[in-house]
């Protein structure tokens, strides 16, 4: 396997026979929590918008190569929507008073991202329809993870109201 399929199937975790897309964000959460844990938020920030931007243009080069847009086997830019939507849902479980935000936050990030990455509503749909090449691939993963973030977001704050 080449360097540049590694990094696009997230170490080999697209490469599942049965949805890649939830696998490889699966594969990323463990890799995200360790960054946020360890290095904190801003480095895993930074490593968001530096797979991001490499995505972009590996994604580019791949397509241009295979001929086919959007290939199920790449999975980098779940990586990203995934990390984006982690960090705002932590950024809001931390400053809870209630048992298990945190936890919550890490379970509702990826449930919120998944939902918006399947179902692909407004501006993200839009995105990944008429956007081509690699920023098409990347920006609707990015959307789904900010809003994905967001729905967390109000739903932790939903049960801090309920304690």
């Amino acid at each position: 396997m080449t360097l540049q399929k590694l990094f696009l199937t997230f170490f080999g975790a697209g490469l599942s026979p049965k949805a890649p897309g939830t696998v490889g964000t699966l594969a990323s959460l463990p890799i995200g929590l360790a960054i946020l844990y360890y290095f904190g938020m801003e480095t895993l920030f930074m490593v968001t918008v530096a797979i991001t931007i490499i995505g972009i243009f590996e994604i580019n080069k791949y397509e241009k190569v295979t001929g086919s847009h959007d290939q199920q086997h790449i999975v980098i830019d779940e990586a990203a929507g995934m990390w984006l939507s982690l960090m705002i849902a932590y950024s809001t479980a931390i400053t809870m008073n209630y048992p298990y935000a945190e936890f919550l936050a890490i379970v509702f990030s990826f449930a919120a991202f998944r939902l918006f990455d399947i179902w692909k509503p407004s501006t993200i749909g839009w995105i990944d329809r008429e956007l081509k090449g690699g920023l098409g691939v990347m920006m609707d993963d990015v959307l789904a993870g900010i809003a994905g973030g967001l729905l967390s977001t109000l739903l932790l704050m939903g049960i801090e109201k309920l304690f």
